[in-house]
């Protein structure tokens, strides 16, 4: 049956004691607005979390307002129906939308609807009876140590302050396995060189100190001595990676340093900051690291997101355990030995 009218508007009738900010600030009339508050006060989300969830919500806001073509309606009026509607309109072949966009964006409007069942706003919860899609559980990708080094290399074949900054940034993001907005968030005081250690804050602003090995501290005391001095010409400032302007370096800034220097080095694979993220948890499980020290190192809150890089492992394994003994499956021989136990 084709769902009523509805389309989320800004609430009338807000109770002060949900929808009211600290004392001094405005109130939050947007039902939108009110969640992401919510997230980002209460539950600590992060911002790149805070956007995506922005960026869901307008969408589904829009869908109902393309749905209802009469105008608004409070947002007591979504119901389960509208919400397979949504579903459907999602899954439609012509959006080109992958599994795990729409198994996202299904997500955000659940915990929409339940922040609003939370906060009086909705009697039920019209999600509650509707099964996520499941987004594919993607295997992430790593590249070998051969090219790691290759590409750790690849800044150091000039002397400018800039090269010197970037390997220094290369360096520390494989030695801690750092997301890339971590990396770009770290000030200067996050950094000690002695003992090596930097401490920076991951979702849900939790932080977590992380070891660093000689390498990556040359790498840092040679940016810190002469790179980062000569990028800020005497301006202030807080952050440890500054562009030449002497503005701190941006998650897109280090996304495109990095791909230029993988393609500079000659590297077929794909290259991200995710991709040495997921190098370092890998290279650390081959050489016999438990899971759940890895997962302490990754800032993941649940073992099983860290699982996922036991099949890299026990893949690498597998492939030198064939190439070593061409025969083994023909003659029988044991299978190679799993990753480590956690």
């Amino acid at each position: 049956m084709p769902p009523g009218p509805c389309i989320l508007r800004p609430l009338r009738r807000v109770r002060q004691a949900i929808h009211t900010r600290r004392q001094g600030e405005a109130w939050v009339d947007d039902p939108i607005d009110g969640f992401l508050h919510y997230m980002s006060a209460e539950r600590g989300a992060s911002k790149n979390t805070i956007d995506a969830y922005r960026n869901d919500l307008r969408g589904f806001r829009e869908f109902t307002e393309q749905r209802s073509g009469n105008g608004a309606c409070p947002v007591d009026k979504i119901d389960s129906d509208l919400i397979v509607d949504y579903i459907v309109w999602l899954n439609d072949s012509a959006k080109q939308y992958k599994k795990a966009t729409v198994a996202r964006k299904v997500a955000s409007v659940k915990s929409f609807c339940a922040y609003l069942l939370d906060h009086g706003e909705l009697t039920t919860n019209p999600t509650a009876s509707i099964t996520s899609p499941r987004a594919p559980k993607l295997v992430p990708k790593a590249i070998t140590t051969e090219e790691i080094d290759t590409l750790l290399r690849e800044p150091t074949k000039g002397d400018t302050p800039e090269r010197i900054r970037d390997a220094a940034m290369l360096e520390l993001t494989y030695a801690t396995g750092m997301r890339a907005t971590e990396l770009v968030s770290l000030n200067l005081d996050s950094v000690h060189l002695r003992p090596a250690y930097v401490r920076c804050v991951g979702k849900g602003a939790k932080e977590r100190s992380l070891p660093v090995h000689p390498q990556a501290v040359q790498a840092l005391e040679r940016y810190l001595n002469d790179g980062r001095p000569a990028l800020l010409k005497n301006r202030p400032q807080a952050a440890l990676f500054v562009n030449r302007r002497g503005e701190r370096l941006t998650r897109q800034g280090f996304w495109l340093i990095l791909t230029g220097y993988a393609r500079s080095a000659g590297i077929e694979s794909r290259v991200t900051p995710h991709t040495l993220r997921h190098s370092f948890a890998t290279h650390l499980l081959r050489g016999g690291a438990s899971l759940r020290e890895v997962q302490e190192l990754l800032g993941h809150a649940n073992v099983s997101t860290t699982q996922v890089y036991t099949q890299l492992a026990d893949d690498h394994l597998r492939q030198v355990y064939d190439r070593v003994h061409p025969r083994a499956q023909a003659s029988g021989a044991p299978p190679p030995p799993a990753a480590p136990p956690d």
